[in-house]
Protein backbone atom coordinates (compact mmCIF):
# COMPACT_ATOMS: atom_id res chain seq x y z
CA UNK A 1 0.00 0.00 0.00
CA UNK A 2 1.00 3.61 -1.15
CA UNK A 3 -0.69 6.23 1.63
CA UNK A 4 -1.08 9.70 1.12
CA UNK A 5 -0.88 11.00 4.42
CA UNK A 6 -2.97 14.47 4.39
CA UNK A 7 -4.32 15.64 7.60
CA UNK A 8 -5.03 19.48 8.64
CA UNK A 9 -4.45 20.56 12.25
CA UNK A 10 -6.39 19.50 15.01
CA UNK A 11 -6.34 23.40 16.38
CA UNK A 12 -4.74 23.44 19.67
CA UNK A 13 -4.00 19.73 19.75
CA UNK A 14 -1.95 19.07 16.93
CA UNK A 15 -0.55 20.75 13.78
CA UNK A 16 -0.96 19.35 10.44
CA UNK A 17 2.48 18.04 10.16
CA UNK A 18 2.83 16.37 13.83
CA UNK A 19 -0.92 14.51 12.46
CA UNK A 20 0.74 13.41 9.42
CA UNK A 21 3.86 12.54 11.19
CA UNK A 22 1.33 10.46 13.71
CA UNK A 23 -0.28 8.54 10.59
CA UNK A 24 3.18 7.58 9.13
CA UNK A 25 4.37 5.88 12.30
CA UNK A 26 1.35 4.03 12.34
CA UNK A 27 1.67 2.85 8.93
CA UNK A 28 5.10 2.58 9.04
CA UNK A 29 5.68 5.02 6.31
CA UNK A 30 3.71 6.85 3.63
CA UNK A 31 4.32 9.78 2.00
CA UNK A 32 3.43 12.95 4.43
CA UNK A 33 1.71 16.00 2.90
CA UNK A 34 -0.24 18.07 5.37
CA UNK A 35 -2.66 20.68 4.09
CA UNK A 36 -4.62 23.68 5.34
CA UNK A 37 -6.97 25.96 3.51
CA UNK A 38 -6.20 29.31 4.83
CA UNK A 39 -6.90 28.79 8.24
CA UNK A 40 -4.87 28.39 11.52
CA UNK A 41 -1.53 26.68 10.05
CA UNK A 42 -1.02 27.93 6.48
CA UNK A 43 2.35 29.16 6.22
CA UNK A 44 3.86 26.02 8.03
CA UNK A 45 1.73 23.67 5.13
CA UNK A 46 3.04 25.87 2.32
CA UNK A 47 6.74 25.95 4.48
CA UNK A 48 6.86 22.47 4.59
CA UNK A 49 5.93 21.87 0.51
CA UNK A 50 8.05 24.81 -0.76
CA UNK A 51 10.36 25.65 1.81
CA UNK A 52 11.31 29.13 1.98
CA UNK A 53 12.41 32.03 4.72
CA UNK A 54 10.38 33.19 7.89
CA UNK A 55 10.19 36.54 8.62
CA UNK A 56 8.93 38.62 11.74
CA UNK A 57 7.86 42.26 12.55
CA UNK A 58 5.97 43.45 16.14
CA UNK A 59 2.54 44.81 15.39
CA UNK A 60 -0.03 44.86 17.38
CA UNK A 61 -2.39 41.98 18.58
CA UNK A 62 -6.18 42.27 18.83
CA UNK A 63 -5.79 44.26 21.96
CA UNK A 64 -3.60 46.60 20.88
CA UNK A 65 -0.42 45.20 22.12
CA UNK A 66 2.57 44.62 20.59
CA UNK A 67 3.14 40.60 19.69
CA UNK A 68 5.25 39.35 17.29
CA UNK A 69 3.87 38.38 13.88
CA UNK A 70 5.34 35.99 11.36
CA UNK A 71 5.26 35.58 7.61
CA UNK A 72 6.52 33.54 5.00
CA UNK A 73 8.83 34.25 2.11
CA UNK A 74 8.73 31.67 -1.05
CA UNK A 75 11.17 33.16 -3.20
CA UNK A 76 9.98 33.61 -7.19
CA UNK A 77 6.68 32.08 -5.54
CA UNK A 78 4.86 33.67 -3.07
CA UNK A 79 4.60 35.33 0.75
CA UNK A 80 2.30 34.21 2.83
CA UNK A 81 0.63 36.23 5.83
CA UNK A 82 -2.00 34.35 8.26
CA UNK A 83 -4.38 36.48 9.77
CA UNK A 84 -4.07 34.74 13.31
CA UNK A 85 -0.36 35.37 13.47
CA UNK A 86 -1.04 38.73 14.30
CA UNK A 87 -4.68 38.63 15.65
CA UNK A 88 -5.48 35.29 16.44
CA UNK A 89 -7.85 34.38 19.17
CA UNK A 90 -5.41 31.84 20.78
CA UNK A 91 -3.35 35.56 21.47
CA UNK A 92 -6.35 36.05 24.09
CA UNK A 93 -6.94 34.95 27.95
CA UNK A 94 -10.69 33.34 27.74
CA UNK A 95 -11.44 36.38 30.20
CA UNK A 96 -10.31 38.71 27.37
CA UNK A 97 -12.39 37.89 23.82
CA UNK A 98 -14.12 40.79 23.43
CA UNK A 99 -15.12 41.53 19.79
CA UNK A 100 -16.06 44.77 20.47
CA UNK A 101 -12.62 45.94 21.17
CA UNK A 102 -10.55 43.57 18.91
CA UNK A 103 -8.94 45.03 16.09
CA UNK A 104 -7.62 43.97 12.84
CA UNK A 105 -5.08 46.80 13.04
CA UNK A 106 -2.04 44.39 13.54
CA UNK A 107 -3.26 42.15 10.25
CA UNK A 108 -2.56 45.14 8.18
CA UNK A 109 0.48 45.77 9.56
CA UNK A 110 1.51 42.37 8.67
CA UNK A 111 0.37 42.89 5.50
CA UNK A 112 2.14 46.31 5.50
CA UNK A 113 5.49 44.49 6.29
CA UNK A 114 5.20 41.70 3.69
CA UNK A 115 4.12 43.69 0.92
CA UNK A 116 7.70 45.53 1.36
CA UNK A 117 9.26 42.05 0.40
CA UNK A 118 7.78 42.71 -3.21
CA UNK A 119 6.53 39.19 -3.36
CA UNK A 120 5.11 37.92 -6.97
CA UNK A 121 2.11 36.79 -5.33
CA UNK A 122 0.46 37.71 -1.88
CA UNK A 123 -1.49 35.33 -0.16
CA UNK A 124 -3.07 36.34 2.69
CA UNK A 125 -4.75 33.33 5.19
CA UNK A 126 -8.55 34.36 7.06
CA UNK A 127 -9.54 32.54 10.15
CA UNK A 128 -8.44 31.96 13.35
CA UNK A 129 -9.06 35.64 14.27
CA UNK A 130 -10.39 37.39 17.38
CA UNK A 131 -11.89 40.10 15.45
CA UNK A 132 -15.54 40.93 13.66
CA UNK A 133 -14.85 44.59 13.14
CA UNK A 134 -14.70 43.98 9.32
CA UNK A 135 -11.48 44.91 8.83
CA UNK A 136 -11.97 48.33 10.14
CA UNK A 137 -8.58 48.21 11.93
CA UNK A 138 -6.78 47.15 8.94
CA UNK A 139 -8.12 49.41 6.19
CA UNK A 140 -6.40 52.22 8.69
CA UNK A 141 -3.46 50.70 7.51
CA UNK A 142 -3.43 49.39 3.94
CA UNK A 143 -4.58 51.83 1.39
CA UNK A 144 -3.57 49.89 -1.40
CA UNK A 145 -2.74 45.95 -2.27
CA UNK A 146 -0.55 44.23 -4.92
CA UNK A 147 -2.84 43.34 -7.85
CA UNK A 148 -1.29 39.90 -7.23
CA UNK A 149 -2.74 39.39 -3.95
CA UNK A 150 -5.67 36.82 -3.14
CA UNK A 151 -7.70 36.12 0.63
CA UNK A 152 -7.82 32.52 1.08
CA UNK A 153 -11.26 31.71 3.22
CA UNK A 154 -11.95 28.55 5.13
CA UNK A 155 -15.40 28.97 5.03
CA UNK A 156 -17.67 30.76 2.87
CA UNK A 157 -19.25 32.85 4.88
CA UNK A 158 -21.06 35.83 3.95
CA UNK A 159 -20.78 39.40 5.62
CA UNK A 160 -24.58 39.74 6.50
CA UNK A 161 -23.53 36.17 8.45
CA UNK A 162 -20.10 36.87 10.23
CA UNK A 163 -21.12 38.42 13.56
CA UNK A 164 -23.82 35.87 13.88
CA UNK A 165 -21.86 32.93 13.31
CA UNK A 166 -18.33 34.01 14.74
CA UNK A 167 -19.51 36.48 17.31
CA UNK A 168 -20.14 34.03 19.61
CA UNK A 169 -17.06 31.92 20.15
CA UNK A 170 -14.74 35.07 19.89
CA UNK A 171 -16.63 36.21 22.86
CA UNK A 172 -19.79 38.44 22.19
CA UNK A 173 -22.81 38.04 23.84
CA UNK A 174 -26.30 38.40 21.84
CA UNK A 175 -26.73 42.02 23.18
CA UNK A 176 -22.92 42.39 21.52
CA UNK A 177 -23.75 40.63 18.34
CA UNK A 178 -26.76 43.23 17.46
CA UNK A 179 -24.37 45.98 17.81
CA UNK A 180 -21.38 43.95 15.67
CA UNK A 181 -24.84 43.74 13.14
CA UNK A 182 -25.41 47.05 13.19
CA UNK A 183 -21.26 47.93 12.86
CA UNK A 184 -20.89 46.03 9.82
CA UNK A 185 -24.23 46.99 8.02
CA UNK A 186 -22.51 50.80 8.57
CA UNK A 187 -19.63 50.04 6.82
CA UNK A 188 -20.46 51.44 3.48
CA UNK A 189 -16.98 50.38 1.50
CA UNK A 190 -17.97 46.76 2.47
CA UNK A 191 -21.38 46.80 1.04
CA UNK A 192 -20.62 45.68 -2.93
CA UNK A 193 -18.86 42.79 -1.23
CA UNK A 194 -21.43 41.62 1.26
CA UNK A 195 -22.92 38.60 -0.84
CA UNK A 196 -19.29 37.26 -2.31
CA UNK A 197 -18.95 33.94 -0.37
CA UNK A 198 -16.04 34.39 2.09
CA UNK A 199 -16.78 38.16 2.94
CA UNK A 200 -17.23 37.32 6.34
CA UNK A 201 -14.48 35.31 6.95
CA UNK A 202 -12.74 36.24 9.86
CA UNK A 203 -15.19 38.74 10.91
CA UNK A 204 -15.98 40.57 7.17
CA UNK A 205 -11.78 40.50 6.60
CA UNK A 206 -12.84 38.95 3.56
CA UNK A 207 -15.03 41.72 2.52
CA UNK A 208 -12.65 44.70 3.96
CA UNK A 209 -9.67 42.85 1.43
CA UNK A 210 -11.82 42.08 -1.28
CA UNK A 211 -12.67 46.23 -1.12
CA UNK A 212 -9.02 47.07 -1.30
CA UNK A 213 -8.76 44.45 -5.13
CA UNK A 214 -7.93 41.03 -3.68
CA UNK A 215 -9.08 37.70 -5.34
CA UNK A 216 -11.42 36.28 -2.62
CA UNK A 217 -10.94 32.37 -2.79
CA UNK A 218 -11.39 29.40 -1.15
CA UNK A 219 -8.68 28.32 0.30
CA UNK A 220 -8.23 24.95 0.13
CA UNK A 221 -8.33 24.46 -3.41
CA UNK A 222 -5.62 26.97 -4.00
CA UNK A 223 -3.37 25.87 -1.22
CA UNK A 224 -3.83 22.25 -2.55
CA UNK A 225 -2.41 23.35 -5.84
CA UNK A 226 0.35 25.19 -4.58
CA UNK A 227 1.50 22.29 -2.01
CA UNK A 228 1.45 19.99 -5.46
CA UNK A 229 -1.59 17.69 -4.08
CA UNK A 230 -2.46 16.74 -7.28
CA UNK A 231 1.01 15.06 -8.19
CA UNK A 232 1.51 13.88 -4.91
CA UNK A 233 -2.15 11.73 -5.36
CA UNK A 234 -0.26 10.25 -8.24
CA UNK A 235 0.15 6.49 -7.84
CA UNK A 236 -1.71 6.34 -4.50
CA UNK A 237 -3.89 3.78 -3.69
CA UNK A 238 -5.09 5.48 -0.17
CA UNK A 239 -5.21 8.72 1.17
CA UNK A 240 -5.91 9.81 4.60
CA UNK A 241 -7.33 13.42 6.05
CA UNK A 242 -9.31 15.05 8.71
CA UNK A 243 -9.33 17.48 11.41
CA UNK A 244 -10.28 18.24 14.82
CA UNK A 245 -13.81 18.54 14.05
CA UNK A 246 -15.55 16.87 10.71
CA UNK A 247 -18.88 19.22 11.10
CA UNK A 248 -21.30 21.20 8.56
CA UNK A 249 -18.16 23.74 8.18
CA UNK A 250 -16.14 21.07 6.68
CA UNK A 251 -18.71 20.52 3.91
CA UNK A 252 -18.15 24.07 3.16
CA UNK A 253 -14.66 23.70 1.20
CA UNK A 254 -12.23 23.06 4.15
CA UNK A 255 -9.41 21.11 3.71
CA UNK A 256 -10.33 17.60 4.25
CA UNK A 257 -13.38 18.06 1.92
CA UNK A 258 -11.27 19.76 -0.67
CA UNK A 259 -9.26 16.53 -0.41
CA UNK A 260 -11.63 13.65 -0.44
CA UNK A 261 -13.42 15.24 -3.30
CA UNK A 262 -10.06 14.98 -5.43
CA UNK A 263 -9.57 11.67 -4.20
CA UNK A 264 -12.77 10.17 -5.30
CA UNK A 265 -12.56 12.24 -8.68
CA UNK A 266 -9.04 10.44 -8.80
CA UNK A 267 -10.42 7.22 -7.80
CA UNK A 268 -8.56 7.02 -4.81
CA UNK A 269 -9.90 5.37 -1.68
CA UNK A 270 -10.26 8.44 1.01
CA UNK A 271 -10.65 7.87 4.91
CA UNK A 272 -11.58 10.81 6.84
CA UNK A 273 -11.20 11.41 10.61
CA UNK A 274 -11.91 13.60 13.15
CA UNK A 275 -11.79 13.69 16.79
CA UNK A 276 -15.67 14.93 16.58
CA UNK A 277 -17.75 13.98 13.65
CA UNK A 278 -21.24 14.95 12.90
CA UNK A 279 -21.39 14.53 9.05
CA UNK A 280 -19.68 12.18 6.27
CA UNK A 281 -18.16 13.27 3.58
CA UNK A 282 -19.73 11.44 0.35
CA UNK A 283 -17.13 8.76 -1.16
CA UNK A 284 -15.23 8.87 1.66
CA UNK A 285 -15.13 6.32 4.54
CA UNK A 286 -15.03 8.57 8.35
CA UNK A 287 -13.40 7.21 11.26
CA UNK A 288 -14.20 9.03 14.48
CA UNK A 289 -11.32 9.49 17.00
CA UNK A 290 -11.76 9.36 20.77
CA UNK A 291 -11.97 12.97 21.14
CA UNK A 292 -9.94 13.11 23.87
CA UNK A 293 -7.19 15.53 23.24
CA UNK A 294 -4.50 13.85 25.32
CA UNK A 295 -5.10 10.86 22.71
CA UNK A 296 -5.11 12.26 19.43
CA UNK A 297 -1.68 11.29 18.73
CA UNK A 298 -1.73 8.15 19.96
CA UNK A 299 -5.36 7.65 17.99
CA UNK A 300 -3.74 8.74 15.24
CA UNK A 301 -0.85 6.14 15.26
CA UNK A 302 -3.33 3.32 16.00
CA UNK A 303 -5.76 4.61 12.81
CA UNK A 304 -2.50 4.20 10.88
CA UNK A 305 -1.69 0.65 11.83
CA UNK A 306 -5.37 -0.62 12.06
CA UNK A 307 -5.82 0.90 7.86
CA UNK A 308 -2.36 -0.77 7.21
CA UNK A 309 -3.44 -3.98 8.58
CA UNK A 310 -6.75 -3.95 6.67
CA UNK A 311 -4.59 -3.21 3.37
CA UNK A 312 -6.31 -1.55 0.53
CA UNK A 313 -9.85 -1.53 0.95
CA UNK A 314 -12.44 -2.13 3.25
CA UNK A 315 -13.21 -0.24 6.75
CA UNK A 316 -10.24 0.39 9.11
CA UNK A 317 -11.82 -2.05 11.18
CA UNK A 318 -12.15 -2.06 14.54
CA UNK A 319 -10.77 1.75 14.99
CA UNK A 320 -14.04 2.81 12.70
CA UNK A 321 -15.21 4.43 15.51
CA UNK A 322 -12.61 4.90 18.48
CA UNK A 323 -15.23 6.07 20.63
CA UNK A 324 -17.09 3.13 20.81
CA UNK A 325 -14.06 0.76 22.61
CA UNK A 326 -12.57 1.58 25.61
CA UNK A 327 -8.89 1.93 25.84
CA UNK A 328 -8.35 -1.40 27.95
CA UNK A 329 -10.68 -3.27 24.94
CA UNK A 330 -8.42 -1.91 21.82
CA UNK A 331 -6.39 -4.65 20.46
CA UNK A 332 -2.56 -4.68 21.06
CA UNK A 333 -0.27 -2.75 18.86
CA UNK A 334 1.14 -5.01 16.74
Amino acid sequence: MRPLLSPASLKGVLTAAEAAAALAEGFGGGDELPVADGGEGTAEVVFRALGGEWRSAQVADPLGRRVEGRWLVVPDVCAVVEAASAIGLPLLAVDERDPLRASSRGLGQLIVEAIESAPKWLLVGLGGTATVDGGAGLLQVVKALPDTTTALYDVGTRLPDAARLFGPQKGASPDDVRTLERNLRSMTELRPFAELPGSGAAGGLGAALASLGADLVPGAATVLDLIGFDEALVGCDLVVTGEGAVDATTLEGKAPFEVARRAREAGVRCVVFGGRVEVEIEGAETVALSGDPARARADLVELGRALAAGGGSGTPGPYHDLRARPQGDRPPAS
